[in-house]
């Protein structure tokens, strides 16, 4: 019985561990982002020697995953096929872009850290490609259903993390998605 208990309290203390180590290497990646984190920052943090770090994250890929997951699991990004119940273009653009917004204002400090550096860092480009990617992906085809090529070009523009900053930061009365849903609805012929 003992053997069981030890075991199992062993157990609980590695990942007690490990989401420490993760813990730690999210808060950097929100203030200095993934390129510029080093293995001796986050086990500082963590509160753990390298080895410890490296018992659990044989490399920067399997950190990298473990942070995006937690990230995600803490705030997911939203579902485009649940926009699927409004009609194709401006209340569906207006409820995926407000959702889409909204997590991005939910997550401004980490997702501008990680969208800057997946811009030259392979191993944060790839994090992303992998967690973000294909839900953008289908959020354009959601969205972008009975658009014409250049309100899906406009489409694009919207989804970028750096035009909703943008457009945040401008502050227009009626919220960015509206304005933006608007603006696509427009060049999309007012539809």
């Amino acid at each position: 019985m003992t053997r069981t208990y030890t075991l199992k309290r062993r157990a609980e203390q590695q990942a007690e561990t490990r989401k420490r180590i993760v813990e730690a290497a999210v808060e950097l990646h929100g203030s200095i982002g993934p390129a510029a984190t080093t293995i001796s920052m986050v086990a500082e943090r963590a509160g753990v020697q390298r080895h410890t770090f490296y018992a659990h994250f044989p490399d920067e890929r399997s950190l990298l995953m473990a942070c995006s997951g937690l990230a995600l699991e803490r705030d997911p990004l939203p579902d485009p096929d649940e926009w699927l119940d409004e009609p194709p273009g401006g209340s569906r653009l207006k409820a995926g872009l407000g959702e889409i917004y909204g997590w991005y204002e939910r997550n401004a400090q980490l997702s501008a850290c990680v969208l800057r550096d997946a811009e030259h860092h392979q191993p944060t480009q790839e994090a992303v490609a992998l967690r973000m990617a294909p839900t953008f992906g289908r959020a354009v085809a959601v969205l972008g259903e009975g658009l014409s090529r250049q309100a899906r070009a406009l489409l694009a523009v919207a989804l970028d993390f750096g035009s909703w900053r943008a457009l945040a930061a401008a502050a227009p009365p009626e919220g960015p998605a509206a304005t933006m849903s608007q603006a696509i609805a427009l060049l999309n012929g007012g539809a």
